[in-house]
Parts: C-alpha cells; sequence; structure tokens
C-alpha cells in the first residue's frame, strides 16, 4: 500500500557541462510512465543533491571530466553512484567505466561506476561514425529494432567483474562485421562472431547503472529513455522510500 508520502514523480539530472545534454532534457519530455521525470540540468553539486539519477551525456570525455572537478562534481558524483542510478551514454559511458584505453596525454579522470575497461573512440575519426539498427533486450516493443547512431563511439574491451560487483547484463550487441580493423586486428572468422566477445557490447547495466556506447538521444525514438526510468530509476527510488518507511 503507498501511502500518502510517498513521490509521484522521479527527478532525473543531466550532467550540463558539455556535450548532448539539451537532446537528452528534449527525449525525456518525450516519455510517458507512471511517474513523471522531472529533469534538471546539473552544473553544480547543489544540483546533483536534487536528483534521483543521473545521465552523463556524450560529447568529449575528457573535458566534461576537467569541467566537472572545476565545478567540484567528481567527487560528488562518485559518491551518487554508490546509491542511485547513473546512466553513460557514449563520452559518459567512458567516465563511468573502470579503466580507459587510449586516453589522451595527461589521463582520464573516471568514476569507477561500472566494472569495464573500455577503448575512447574505438571506432575511430568523425568520419568513421556510422549508423545500425540494434535489438535490445527488454526495450518497450522489443521487436522493434532500436537505431543506434554511433559518433566516435567507445569499445567495451573486456569485463572486469569482480565477487563484490552486481553482476553484468548485457542488453544489446552489434555484429562483430562492425568492429574496426584497428582492434580486430585480423580478419573475422566464426571466433569472432563469439557472443562472449565484449567488443560487440552497444548496451549493459550493472545493479542500477546504464551504459550505452551509441548516442540513444540523437534519435526520434524515447524507448531507452523511458527504459531507464521504468527499469532503472523508478525500481531504485521504490527501495529507497521502502527504507525510509514512505511505503508500508
Amino acid at each position: 500500500m503507498q501511502q500518502t508520502g510517498a513521490r509521484q514523480d522521479v527527478t532525473v539530472g543531466i550532467l550540463a557541462l558539455q556535450g548532448a545534454f539539451a537532446e537528452h532534457q528534449v527525449m525525456f519530455q518525450k516519455i510517458s510512465s507512471k511517474r513523471k521525470a522531472v529533469i534538471v540540468l546539473v552544473r553544480t553539486p547543489e544540483d546533483l543533491e536534487r536528483c534521483d539519477a543521473l545521465v552523463i551525456p556524450g560529447g568529449e570525455s575528457t573535458t566534461i571530466a576537467l569541467l566537472a572537478r572545476l565545478a567540484g562534481l567528481l567527487d560528488p558524483m562518485r559518491q551518487f553512484l554508490k546509491k542511485k542510478p547513473v546512466w553513460g551514454t557514449c563520452a559518459g559511458a567512458i567516465l563511468l567505466a573502470e579503466a580507459v584505453e587510449g586516453q589522451k596525454k595527461g589521463g582520464q579522470e573516471v568514476l569507477s561506476g561500472i566494472t569495464l575497461k573500455i577503448a575512447r573512440n574505438g571506432w575511430g575519426s568523425q568520419v568513421e561514425s556510422f549508423e545500425a539498427d540494434l535489438e535490445i533486450e527488454g526495450l518497450r516493443e522489443s521487436n522493434r529494432p532500436f537505431h543506434g547512431v554511433f559518433i566516435r563511439a567507445p569499445v567495451v574491451l573486456d569485463l572486469l567483474p569482480t565477487l563484490t560487483s552486481p553482476p553484468i547484463q548485457i542488453i544489446s550487441r552489434i555484429s562483430a562485421s562492425l568492429l574496426p580493423s584497428s582492434i580486430v586486428n585480423r580478419p573475422l572468422d566464426e571466433d569472432d562472431t563469439d557472443p562472449t566477445d565484449p567488443r560487440t557490447i552497444v548496451a549493459l547495466r550493472q545493479g542500477k547503472h546504464l551504459l550505452t556506447t551509441f548516442h540513444p538521444e540523437l534519435t526520434k525514438d524515447c524507448r531507452f529513455h523511458e527504459y531507464f526510468v521504468t527499469e532503472c530509476v523508478v525500481p531504485s527510488l521504490l527501495e529507497r522510500e521502502k527504507e525510509e518507511g514512505v511505503l508500508a
């Protein structure tokens, strides 16, 4: 039974320092769910404190990390993801990872929210960007492909689970034939289509957190944003409400 103290909305923050944060805001405003998504553009630690979840958008990962540090947000975000859901898209996926290959000179600050290793610009330069129809496990109308937009996209190199980390749930892969030659380094054969190959992973979950190496916000399809709210944010909020005695 839901008591009167239970909220009827969720507050989703979007890190708004650089990158495609406005596009994410538009997509969240399109979704329909039992709990309305109230959007906060996060630029300060005080903004972050208001949020039930956070989206780290695509953009330039080292620039976003630098601006987050200057805004005093890096450490608050690290504390935030210990309790609340975070979704990283493209550059945001890099920041959410535990380890990064192909860092710029001076290194790459990360949040270590998901136990994996990822490669920056894994598919190469801007001109090597591409689009592909994806099958997404758990998405509404999952039989209808989701159009993935990959722009200087990162590539998942390895999963790094630990005994204490939540299991990693893979929710979408691409065909091995789309992998860039720079990371395959040999002609594709049957072994390269092995479904255990981490390099074909383009979307996954670990615990409360969601990671996509592509840009769902650059389409007209809001199902991924709906998925984040209904499958990641609302369950996390219900759990916290129960712990706080809001739900009986």
